[in-house]
């Protein structure tokens, strides 16, 4: 099994968001999860099988920290990688399944920057196969409350350390500034590939 790699940081300079920001989120953060799930899949080669148990053993806790890792992992790649655009409206297919899903940009914006109030963790614009539209998820880890078989197509990072250097504790105007940022080309790709 070969190990995972970093994915570069696709711009330091967004409206918003200051380098020191950016590099400490990607460089430090995201690259600390690459880290962490390499050593865990090291481990697992190794952990003694004859003791796992659900309430403790070592497989246990480096299969649920592998979860963990992983979505850290996927969810930051999806985060950084739809950051960095024009912001503003959104267009295209985005657009047409924001307005079918949630009845206006406006009603879907309003739920989306609610629930980066709401939750500890992620927003995830997502498309639920299971009923054939967009929602926003909300989750307060990395891996407690993913719908299995949802796409994401637009994330936000609402936990601290995505905007603590910019903005302290408010985070209403890091999602403000999120906005202003979002790629819509990147979400518009994301939709095509479903």
């Amino acid at each position: 099994m070969s190990e995972f790699k970093p994915k570069p940081l696709k711009t330091v300079d967004m409206e918003g968001f200051s380098r020191r920001q950016l590099e400490e989120h990607h460089g430090v953060l995201y690259t600390g999860y690459v880290n962490k799930l390499n050593e865990i899949r090291r481990l697992q080669k190794e952990v003694d099988h004859s003791k796992a148990n659900q309430t403790y053993s070592d497989l246990r806790a480096l299969k649920i920290e592998e979860t963990f890792a992983l979505n850290g992992i996927i969810l930051h790649e999806y985060y950084f990688d739809n950051i960095g655009g024009q912001g503003g409206r959104a267009f295209g297919r985005a657009l047409e399944l924001i307005e079918r899903d949630f009845g206006s940009y406006e009603n879907w914006e309003t739920d989306f920057k609610a629930t980066g109030l709401a939750v500890r963790g992620w927003v995830v614009l997502a498309y639920d196969p299971y009923d054939g539209r967009l929602h926003n998820f909300g989750s307060d880890s990395h891996n407690l409350g993913p719908i299995w078989n949802a796409t994401p197509v637009l994330v936000l990072d609402t936990y601290e350390h995505a905007y603590m250097i910019d903005y302290g504790v408010k985070r209403a105007p890091y999602i403000d500034a999120f906005m202003k940022v979002i790629d819509w080309d990147a979400v518009n790709r994301r939709l095509a590939a479903l």
